[in-house]
This record gives structure tokens, C-alpha cells and sequence, in this order.
């Protein structure tokens, strides 16, 4: 039976072609979501963007038992949304969180995360590979 998983991204990510590439690579999402549907047709992906934090906790909400898996790129929340941090904390489904960009190299302020911990692990520095590899990681720990 296909499973259905939850790609979630915050803040920033929507306009991701027009950041620097050298830290997130240079692909818009749309065609690593292209990609990534390609790649892992056994799999149902449910895509979802927004740049505001009550959004991602209500979609997250909605879906909670719709899901078999989720991955998220919290952006910017990692470091700042204890209210990401307990929505997430209450999903009875494997997180993989992921990060387009080396967090730990980065700003001190980067090194507060206060999402990560809730997840199963975290992949960190890929650019857009770190999809491909949580959804690989995903699909390998739901089968």
C-alpha cells in the first residue's frame, strides 16, 4: 500500500531560486518538487509552503492522521518556534527535518534549534539532495 507523507517548508522557501545558491543551492522548489515526485513515485508526497508559523502548526493539525511520514524544512522557525517545536511534538508519525543549508556552520544564532530534537534525525548541508535523502530515509523506515 503506497504510503503518504508530508512535505512541509517555512519562511523563505518559496522564493528559494532567488536565494544564494551557494548555501541553498539553485533550484526553485518547484522543480525539486518536480524532481522529487519523479524520483519517489511510490510514494503519495502532499507538498505545503508558508511563511507564516500558524499555518504550518494548522496544515500539520489537519493532516496528522492523514500521514504515514513527514518532512519538514522549518527555516527559520527552527531556531525561534516553540510553537512548531509542541505541534510537532504531538505527531505519532516519523519526522525527518531538513535544511537546505549547513545550519551548524552558520551564524551562532543558527545553532539553536529548537525544532530538531523533536524529529527522528535531521539532514543538514545538501542543498536540494537533503530532500532526496529524507525521502529515501522516510520510505525506507515506513517499509
Amino acid at each position: 500500500m503506497m504510503k503518504t507523507i508530508a512535505i512541509i517548508n517555512g519562511p523563505n522557501l518559496d522564493v528559494l531560486e532567488k536565494r544564494d545558491s551557494s548555501l541553498y543551492g539553485g533550484m526553485s522548489f518547484d522543480i525539486i518538487k518536480e524532481k522529487l515526485t519523479k524520483e519517489f513515485n511510490d510514494l503519495d508526497i502532499i507538498f505545503f509552503q508558508s511563511n507564516v508559523e500558524g499555518e504550518i502548526c494548522s496544515f500539520i493539525n489537519s493532516k496528522s492522521d492523514e500521514i504515514d511520514g513527514l518532512i519538514i524544512n522549518p527555516g527559520a522557525f527552527t531556531h525561534s518556534s516553540i510553537a512548531l517545536r509542541d505541534c510537532l511534538n504531538l505527531l505519532k508519525v516519523p519526522v525527518i527535518e531538513v535544511h537546505l543549508s549547513n545550519i551548524s556552520s552558520r551564524e551562532n544564532f543558527r545553532k539553536i534549534n529548537l525544532t530538531t530534537s523533536i524529529a527522528k534525525g535531521y539532514i543538514s548541508g545538501f542543498k536540494e539532495y537533503s530532500y532526496h535523502a529524507a525521502c529515501y530515509l522516510l520510505n525506507k523506515i515506513l517499509n
